[in-house]
């Protein structure tokens, strides 16, 4: 499962000065950035604790520190469980944001730059990939694609490579390949992160698979990734999926009871939370997404 997010610019609006024969005439929207960031930071200890909140800087206002900044902007990224979930919460991070900027006397808009879904499950669909991975078995990993695998575990920590095996439930091994198969009834926890298809699956009966193209307790956005991304093992264990994907999409199409359930299961999974777009408030048009 992956999380719901949305990814909004906060665009802080003041008014510049000489910050040393002028500063009372000034109104900063750097200052403005910081106090919503330290308002967010106190935030972080009143929220879900499977909720995430990042930021990045995008604009300062400038590099000279004897100018009071009359622009100033930050982008924020804001992730939950759910739906209802993320909108409340962009909603808080919203108001933090008018707080600051009343604060410091400038003005703040808020634009959504990008928004996806939480992922919704679906249990028959899920049973069906299961079984054609179970058939299939394990990626067709050699002796080769192992020992590059351990000189990129050896760069990783212990806790690393154990976080991988505590998300899935699973004990942990001496393979530093996922070589093996998580029982559907195994413990675990939400991915971290989020993707586009969450907007389809509250839509359209959807189901994922997850392939081992890293080596155990890989963390993403890193060198090691990169490393591993044009190896050989990428290559088995992308293949090794879309041939699941593919049976499990045939299994669909050649046995109606399969989609009437998969149907039903959603209606199921959605039917106390109405799909509402994440975009909705965005400046730009919402996906319509009845037509996926």
């Amino acid at each position: 499962m992956s999380l719901a997010n949305t990814r909004a610019d906060f665009a802080f609006t003041g008014r510049a000065a000489h910050a040393a024969a002028a500063p009372h005439l000034g109104r900063s929207a750097l200052d403005a950035v910081e106090l919503m960031n330290v308002g967010v930071n106190y935030m972080r200890e009143h929220m879900p604790s499977d909720a995430r909140v990042h930021y990045a800087l995008l604009d300062t206002g400038g590099i000279a520190p004897n100018v009071v900044q009359a622009y100033a902007r930050v982008r924020y990224s804001i992730r939950a469980i759910d739906l209802p979930g993320m909108l409340d919460l962009v909603e808080r991070v919203h108001k933090i944001a008018q707080g600051a900027a009343l604060m410091t006397e400038t003005s703040v808009e808020m634009r959504i730059v990008s928004a996806v879904s939480n992922t919704v499950g679906n249990t028959p669909l899920e049973h069906a990939l299961h079984s054609v991975m179970e058939e299939l078995g394990p990626p067709p990993f050699d002796d080769a694609d192992r020992d590059f695998a351990r000189k990129i575990c050896a760069t990783l920590s212990q806790q690393e490579i154990a976080s991988v095996y505590r998300a899935i439930g699973q004990p942990k091994t001496d393979t530093p390949l996922a070589d093996f198969l998580t029982p559907l009834d195994s413990p675990r926890k939400p991915m971290i992160g989020s993707t586009d298809i969450g907007d389809v699956s509250w839509v359209v009966p959807t189901v994922q698979a997850h392939a081992p193209t890293v080596a155990i307790g890989t963390p993403f956005h890193t060198w090691q990734v990169v490393a591993q991304g044009k190896m050989p093992a990428a290559h088995k264990a992308m293949v090794h999926v879309a041939k699941a994907m593919a049976a499990t999409g045939m299994a669909a199409i050649t046995d109606p009871s399969l989609i009437a359930a998969a149907k039903a299961d959603l209606v199921e999974r959605t039917r106390d939370t109405p799909y509402v777009s994440p975009l909705a408030e965005s400046v730009e048009p919402p996906l319509d997404m009845s037509r996926s």
